[in-house]
């Protein structure tokens, strides 16, 4: 199937998309960083209207992962089927350009800029040369409201003066204002408070009820099982288990992370998720 180079967007002919097949498909996705194999044949699919939860201990190969759906790193092997389509995700603005928004841990907000421009950065409308400050300011309101972002005194304050957790909904308004389809989330509770990371939750779960994909990189199950409808367990650069969060509780998770297997029942294995002891040396931190 054809492909556009320019966008990794499939070519206007070769559409497929159909009522069961996944917002994004991973089909044996290899990537090394010259003798360090960092993902090793993962294969992973995402569906609208779900929050999937991505865990695993560290050096598991998560943030290459995330990387490499959002068009940081190139993987070595295996194909990206976008809506059924294969795709080339060569960039970060080709990601953006299929509706693939990522919000990293950090943010990447800037302080001394206030909501509006932030959400706005490198994007910024303009009108006649000039910068259309009511257009976004309108844009910017709109979509907070439409996430019940509330807790925000102006969306003309400064980041600087916002709360953890009002930054990160910040991030993520921002994520989703562009017609993003998937939403990938790096660690969105990291050192947030009790009121704080149930905000950000409620975010997440509103952002999946709105249809949107989510993908959730977490560490803290307690999160991991308060919104995901499914969760993908890696290890060393393998997926070792993927399935329902229904199939799974803690400890279950915990076995799969630091063993690759667990004795529990069920067994979650959804089609693509191997138990294996096989080890991937080596890695990025996360």
């Amino acid at each position: 199937m054809a492909t556009s180079e320019a966008t990794g967007a499939p070519a206007p002919t070769a559409q497929s998309e159909g009522p069961d097949v996944p917002l994004l498909e991973l089909r044996t996705i290899s990537k090394s960083f010259g003798a360090v194999q960092a993902l090793r044949g993962v294969d992973l699919s995402l569906d609208s209207g779900q929050v999937t939860a991505l865990v695993g201990d560290n050096g598991a190969g998560k943030s290459v992962l995330i990387k490499t759906i959002a068009g940081i790193h190139a993987p070595d092997g295996g194909d990206i089927l976008w809506k059924g389509g294969p795709v080339h995700i060569r960039s970060p603005k080709a990601a953006a350009a299929l509706g693939i928004e990522t919000v990293y841990q950090d943010l990447a907000l800037c302080d001394n800029l206030d909501i509006v421009q932030n959400m706005f950065l490198g994007r910024e409308v303009t009108r006649h040369g000039l910068l259309a400050e009511e257009d976004m300011e309108l844009s910017a309101r709109q979509t907070l409201t439409d996430l019940s972002v509330t807790t925000v005194r102006s969306i003309r304050q400064p980041v600087v003066s916002l709360s953890g957790g009002q930054r990160q909904a910040v991030a993520v308004a921002r994520a989703v204002m562009w017609n993003s389809e998937l939403v990938i989330m790096d660690e969105p509770t990291a050192a947030l408070g009790v009121a704080q990371t149930a905000m950000v939750l409620a975010l997440v779960r509103r952002l999946a009820d709105r249809g949107l994909a989510v993908m959730m990189v977490s560490h803290n199950l307690n999160d991991v099982f308060a919104v995901a409808d499914r969760i993908v367990v890696l290890r060393l650069g393998r997926m070792v288990a993927a399935g329902p969060a229904s199939d799974f509780d803690p400890q279950t998770v915990v076995d799969y992370m630091t063993t690759g297997r667990s004795d529990r029942a069920p067994h979650p294995t959804d089609p693509g998720a191997v138990t294996t002891e096989g080890r991937a040396e080596g890695g990025e931190d996360d």
